[in-house]
């Protein structure tokens, strides 16, 4: 009797096991696996903006001791960094879409004032020959960059998370498994210079 136990207790962790693979083979870890990225795409959104709303301070430090007759444009850059860097959207609150679209628009419109920023700078001889100004627009410039990089590898993950959880086999884990994980948000365009970065060079 104990050889026979022995016996079905291996075929019992056997069919266990093959089921496992044959389960993890249908793709039942894809959507937390999916949501997991969404999620660390985000970060790197977050970290992006964050960089820039950093070199802010001292770009318009820098302009200000060339430029003080441009207080209007400076304050409103400045205004706008402080509105973009309230509202913050994190993994937790990546789910509700007024936070995400409020958070998209602070953003938008500080990358406005930035640009306007600039325009003001060309104005200006001495200052764009400054090299603190140089090597922060050339950090500026650069962040931009990697935001844009960083904002498209996001809206990748939320595609891919999204398409898995509408689609076979994907959409039956999600209604047996996965149903509290709702549909994610992407960015969207709200101005028409919201898909283009503050033009920082001369």
């Amino acid at each position: 009797m104990r050889v026979h136990s022995g016996y079905a207790w291996r075929w019992k962790v056997m069919a266990l096991l093959a089921l496992t693979t044959l389960l993890a083979g249908c793709g039942i870890n894809n959507i937390p696996t999916y949501d997991e990225q969404v999620k660390a795409a985000w970060g790197q959104v977050e970290n992006q903006y964050q960089r820039r709303a950093d070199l802010i301070p001292n770009l318009v430090e820098t302009v200000k001791g060339y430029a003080q007759h441009e207080q209007d444009t400076l304050t409103a850059v400045i205004e706008a960094r402080a509105k973009a860097t309230s509202i913050q959207v994190d993994a937790k609150t990546l789910d509700n879409p007024e936070k995400l679209k409020q958070f998209q628009q602070a953003q938008d419109q500080l990358s406005g004032a930035l640009s306007r920023l600039m325009v003001v700078s060309e104005r200006y001889p001495d200052l764009k020959a400054n090299q603190n100004f140089l090597a922060l627009q050339s950090q500026l410039e650069g962040t931009e960059n990697r935001i844009a990089v960083a904002r498209k590898d996001f809206i990748a993950a939320v595609a891919r998370y999204n398409t898995e959880i509408r689609t076979f086999p994907g959409r039956i884990w999600h209604t047996l498994m996965y149903s509290s994980l709702p549909v994610r948000e992407s960015f969207e365009a709200t101005s028409p210079e919201a898909d283009k970065a503050p033009q920082v060079k001369f």
